[in-house]
């Protein structure tokens, strides 16, 4: 084993560290997100815990973000305007950072 090895498996593992983090976040962000979204259509209990999974996995549709915020928008399109709805995401994606880097 050399020097450069170890340093290799070590950024390696960091890495993947790092990605797994940002999955993390960015789902709590999602779940978060819909329980918002959720309220803002007047959703309680589980009916707003099952819309907030719809919000989750609308994620899988493509690659980034804006398949979540196509259907939050398209969900909110009565209550809620584009700018609000993207300040929302970025303040709950900070909240979700926090919570994920608080568990781990």
């Amino acid at each position: 084993m050399t020097t450069f090895d170890d340093r290799e498996r070590a950024y390696e593992a960091k890495f993947a560290h790092d990605a797994d983090l940002r999955f993390k976040a960015e789902a709590r962000r999602n779940r978060l997100l819909g329980e918002w979204a959720a309220e803002q259509l007047g959703k309680t209990g589980d009916d707003a815990r099952a819309y907030a999974m719809t919000v989750v996995t609308s994620d899988f549709e493509e690659p980034g973000e804006e398949d979540v915020f196509r259907k939050v928008q398209t969900d909110l399109q009565d209550v809620s305007d584009d700018a609000t709805i993207r300040a929302k995401m970025a303040e709950l994606m900070t909240e979700a950072r926090r919570q994920v880097a608080e568990e781990s």
